[in-house]
């Protein structure tokens, strides 16, 4: 089986891809991810679309509303251990400028105000470490695999501020899991039109049914100022009547609902 997933080798999702097995291909951006299990070019894909700290990734979320067809199959949530990685010869007093993700240098804040450097988003992580090859006055922030495949040395581990540190990554694929009784579903949906007590409308079909809501998130449409769509996860399979019940009464009080999938809670396969 062919994994793609938001590359390159040495980031978080590679390690999230590695462990549901399979020939894993890199591609360089989220959205060519979806486009290679759109056409097939691999069976599954694997990106991030939650963290603890920094919360959702936008480009996640709006590519599975709006573009694509996907399913989400699974998910994997990995603990996220950041690392402050050097060159050989370098010591730590030698780091002017640190070069990361975005994420990370958000998530390692207060260590790198300490430090007193500059930083520089990149790419990714992995991106981040094969820049700094050779440069003592430069740094990454960036995993323990990272610093094996380039060649650097971990001058601190454990920099994030938050010890809690969790990302989720989702399996898309073209069809979401079979029910396993420990599941979850994932939907989005907009309101027919701005009312007072329409969401609230909404979320009591599932409290009449006893369905317990562990997300509930509100992104732009993308068609107006102040037009959104809500993104809704909840225990259960969207094959369990009591949820396939909710499902069609809401159908009538919304303008669009999809479901994005169901799939086994924590990636369970």
């Amino acid at each position: 089986m062919r994994i793609g997933f938001f590359g390159p080798a040495g980031t978080f999702t590679e390690e999230a891809a590695s462990s549901i097995g399979g020939e894993l291909i890199p591609y360089d951006t989220i959205p060519e991810v979806f486009q290679a299990v759109h056409t097939g070019e691999v069976d599954r894909g694997v990106v991030p679309i939650e963290n603890s700290i920094e919360g959702s990734v936008g480009v996640t979320l709006d590519l599975l509303a709006h573009q694509y067809l996907l399913k989400i199959r699974g998910e994997i949530v990995i603990p996220i251990s950041h690392n402050l990685l050097i060159n050989p010869d370098a010591e730590l007093e030698d780091v002017e400028v640190v070069y990361s993700h975005y994420q990370p240098l958000s998530q390692c804040r207060m260590f790198l105000e300490k430090m007193g450097v500059k930083t520089q988003a990149t790419q990714s992580t992995a991106a981040a470490a094969e820049m700094i090859i050779g440069h003592k006055n430069l740094a990454a922030i960036g995993t323990r695999r990272a610093a094996l495949l380039y060649g650097l040395k971990i001058a601190s581990e454990d920099i994030q501020d938050h010890a809690s540190n969790m990302t989720r990554f989702v399996v898309i694929d073209h069809q979401d899991h079979i029910p396993t009784g420990k599941d979850k579903t994932s939907v989005v949906l907009c309101l027919s039109n701005d009312r007072p007590g329409g969401l609230y409308d909404i979320l009591g079909e599932f409290a009449s049914e006893d369905i317990n809501l562990t997300k509930i998130e509100s992104r732009p449409s993308k068609e107006k100022l102040g037009s959104y769509i809500f993104f809704v996860d909840l225990e259960g399979h969207h094959k369990d009547l009591k949820i396939r019940n909710v499902i069609n009464r809401i159908r009538s009080k919304v303008g669009y609902i999809k479901i994005l999938g169901s799939y086994p809670r924590e990636g369970d396969d």
